[in-house]
């Protein structure tokens, strides 16, 4: 049987590839491991593309079929397996490096396309100099990190101070800092193929992924392009631009944007698979399966024929729900109160909690996204508040 190989574990992507009757081999991160019967290797860092291939090596797979990753940090090492193992699927470890890289991203963008001002920061670089390049309030980020981790707003030098804490390294290329763009955040998800915008979908978060690692309620919806034409006409456009200029193989892909009065302001691109619950509410509202085009696009097959969006009849969010503060609310109270399509919520109050938060998930659905937009923030405050 052939054998995929994947970098990291994500659970609704291992249903994915099961029902396809493809055996896996996961690359995890220690001390994360695979369920109980898939194989699996663990490294110390995924991004530390040698310890990768050792690992693969070292678990002797008699066919591999092709090489995917769920994580943004195995895109690198994703796009080298590829090229050593002769895979099908995108080889160039260095055009990965531009899906990687903050600053390497935005620095080969065309001019007309607006952006943050972005830079590399090293122990040396001084918050004076900074606030003059950048302004007032500034970002400080890994320069090829994931999910706002350690990443910090900085108003102040002791606030930069305590950032820079946060990097012990004195690396020159580890760090960056960008302008503050004080604006929400939409996203698109989508499917580049051969050159061009094959589908995509347009979403709005409620509030910033990094509010939500700093204690908030990460949650999103579909935007309804009848609502919205001239944001979509926008996004579009940014996709397209942005893609193409910076060589975009066929992939899966999310990109996020500010949506500022004077038009959208490029966040950044990722050639993988949306995260949280993205790709869920992407099938549920327009039947348009990501995790399976992924799973083509790795074993060089030609994706399924994409359905036209059209109008959906119904338009889906979700929300990664937190624990509530007195730790009393349950699953039956959530349900007592709101319609849901799916949700999980622990029953009891020292469950796992997950990334941004999450101690549950649900979905939520409305044939109006505004209507649809206000269950969400109801539910966000009945969480907040414990009910």
């Amino acid at each position: 049987m052939p054998t995929v190989i994947v970098i990291g574990y994500r659970g609704d992507l291992d249903q994915a590839l099961q029902s396809r009757g493809l055996d896996v081999c996961y690359i995890v991160q220690a001390p994360a491991n695979a369920p109980k019967g898939r194989r699996f290797k663990r490294v110390a860092d995924m991004e530390n593309v040698q310890e990768v291939l050792r690992a693969v090596l070292a678990a002797d797979i008699d066919d591999v079929a092709g090489v995917l990753t769920v994580h943004e940090m195995g895109v690198f090492a994703a796009a080298y397996l590829r090229q050593q193992l002769h895979l099908p699927g995108n080889a160039d470890s260095k055009a990965a490096l531009y899906f990687r890289d903050k600053y390497l991203q935005k620095s080969r963008l065309p001019p007309h396309v607006k952006r943050a001002c972005c830079r590399y920061v090293s122990k040396d670089t001084s918050f004076l100099e900074l606030s003059k390049d950048l302004g007032d309030v500034f970002v400080i980020k890994p320069a090829t990190g994931a999910g706002s981790q350690r990443t910090t707003v900085v108003r102040s030098s002791d606030e930069y101070a305590r950032a820079l804490e946060l990097f012990p390294s004195r690396s020159d290329v580890e760090i960056v800092a960008e302008s503050f763009v004080d604006a929400p955040e939409v996203y698109m998800d989508g499917i580049w193929r051969g050159g061009r915008l094959r589908w995509s979908s347009l979403s709005s978060n409620h509030i910033a992924p990094l509010s939500a690692v700093e204690g908030g309620i990460l949650s999103a919806h579909i935007l309804d392009k009848r609502l919205h034409p001239e944001l979509f006409q926008q996004a579009e456009a940014l996709a397209g631009q942005a893609l193409e200029s910076l060589d975009a193989p066929d992939c899966v892909f999310h990109m996020e944007a500010f949506a500022q009065e004077a038009g959208l302001t490029f966040g950044e691109c990722a050639i993988r698979l949306p995260g949280a619950l993205s790709p869920q509410v992407n099938q549920l509202t327009f039947g348009v399966d990501l995790f399976d085009v992924e799973i083509s696009l790795a074993l060089g097959e030609e994706p399924a024929d994409i359905p036209d969006n059209g109008t959906p009849e119904r338009f889906y969010g979700y929300l990664l729900l937190r624990r509530s503060s007195n730790g009393t609310l349950t699953q039956q109270d959530f349900e007592r109160n709101f319609t849901f399509d799916e949700i999980e919520y622990p029953l009891s109050p020292d469950g796992a909690i997950g990334p941004y938060g999450r101690f549950g998930q649900a979905i939520v659905s409305d044939p109006d996204e505004l209507k649809l937009q206000k269950t969400i923030d109801e539910i966000v405050r009945f969480n907040e508040v414990g009910g």
